[in-house]
């Protein structure tokens, strides 16, 4: 990639810098820009002779559990007898797996690595006492190498990095049937109007204009971000989730309603579906569209759809030119039972095999700037170049915006609002609870 897009790169990600930690770093290629390989880091720590491994994690559905089984497939190869614990617990965004994962941690049986959402959120772990810094690992890895600066802020608290990031996400897509379309004559809607247009012309062929989950209890919460990103823009956006926000912004009342008629077009059944499901409904055509990270394209390719034939894509209405990121991650466990092997694992997520092995699976692009970009297809490069080009903006459901209080808060609200479509009640809500952003 050549300088100069470089430097409208580094602007891009002047939209974020008042909420996420600063930290010095100099610039690199966007993720997954293919580049001269650097010097080769430090050795990967292997662990031989037995033992145990155990990885916490959400990943359950589709290309996410692909992509985590190829990871630990190359581990197995590197580090021979190691036993590989998988706890996951199912549930989008971490929802039912971060309460299991703090009950275990409070009583004082941590897995040795463990998911978590690069940025905001990792810092309540952090403050608890309950991660080991990695910064020497990182830079004797040459990590710090091969990151964008400024997902390396997004893992740096107190001076101190604290996971190893394995992934990009973006979360403002929205997908869509490409048969639907065809037959109907519709395109992929850019605008608010345009989404409403097409929903109506939809709803009026018997076909549910917009698929929604809610059982992971994160579906309603992640479809109101992209619209208040839509109705803030990028800057304004971003000064929500810092301290002091002001959440009576008339424009919060409006992302309401715009999101309260968004859900009149969506299932009824929603409240029993979790997003995957919601996907595999637009797969079978009874849907129209979803509006779900990347992680959609991961599931739609494990049940062998293919992208740009059976299904397509689109920034979520109102967003075209922002990408929405978000970062997967692992850390170390402050007493992890096996650190060796911890480390081991850490060393994979962050190489290029690990990650190019992962990432083509779970519908996310490399954290890294060397990948081969020849692995990933079509969406994915899409998803590359625009990550290097566009504007950015932190999500807030999957922890690059805020800490996990007011996830927690935030997230809540949204809930109640999907199942009342009352608006007045959620603006409160949501102004309440800004009191967590801290």
């Amino acid at each position: 990639m050549q300088m100069t897009r470089w430097v409208r790169f580094l602007g891009s990600f002047s939209i974020v810098t008042l909420i996420l930690a600063a930290c010095g770093g100099a610039p690199a290629t966007p993720a997954a820009q293919p580049t001269t390989a650097p010097a080769a880091p430090t050795a990967a720590p292997a662990s031989t002779g037995g033992g145990k491994l155990e990885i916490f994690s959400w990943w359950t559905n589709g290309g996410e559990a692909d992509g985590l089984n190829a990871m630990f497939d190359i581990y197995k190869q590197q580090n021979t007898g190691i036993e590989i614990v998988n706890a996951t617990v199912a549930g989008g965004a971490g929802t039912n797996a971060k309460t299991v994962l703090k009950t275990r941690l409070q009583g004082g049986q941590p897995p040795d690595s463990w998911q978590v959402h690069a940025g905001k959120e990792l810092t309540s772990y952090v403050d608890a006492g309950q991660m080991e810094p990695l910064t020497q690992f990182f830079k004797d890895q040459g990590f710090d190498k091969v990151m964008p600066p400024r997902l390396l802020e997004q893992i740096t608290y107190n001076g101190e990095i604290w996971s190893v990031p394995v992934n990009i996400h973006r979360s403002n897509v929205l997908w869509y049937n490409i048969k639907v379309f065809q037959d109907n004559g519709l395109q992929p809607p850019k605008t608010m109007d345009d989404f409403f247009t097409v929903a109506e012309a939809l709803k009026s062929k018997g076909i549910t204009p917009l698929a929604v989950g809610g059982s992971d209890k994160f579906e309603t919460p992640h479809l109101f971000e992209s619209v208040l990103l839509a109705t803030f823009g990028p800057e304004d956006y971003a000064k929500l989730f810092q301290p002091g926000a002001d959440w009576s912004d008339p424009r919060v009342r409006q992302a309401a309603e715009t999101a309260a008629k968004m859900l009149e077009y969506s299932n009824s059944d929603r409240s029993s579906l979790g997003w995957a499901d919601a996907a595999q409904l637009v797969l079978d055509g009874k849907a129209g569209m979803t509006i779900m990270g990347d992680w959609a394209h991961g599931y739609f390719i494990s049940k062998g759809a293919r992208v740009g034939v059976d299904y397509g894509y689109a920034a979520a209405p109102g967003t075209d030119g922002i990408f929405m990121w978000l970062s997967d991650s692992f850390g170390l466990a402050k007493g992890a039972p096996n650190p060796e092997q911890a480390r081991a694992w850490l060393a994979l997520c962050g190489s290029r095999e690990g990650q190019d092995a992962f990432n083509p699976k779970k519908g996310s692009i490399p954290a890294r700037t060397d990948a081969d970009v020849s692995l990933y297809d079509e969406y994915l490069q899409y998803s590359i170049k625009a990550f290097g080009s566009e504007q950015l903006a932190p999500s807030v459901v999957h922890g690059a915006a805020a800490p996990e209080a007011y996830m927690t808060e935030y997230g809540n609200a949204l809930n109640v609002f999907a199942s009342d479509l009352d608006v007045d009640a959620v603006v409160q809500a949501l102004q309440d609870a800004a009191r967590d952003l801290k």
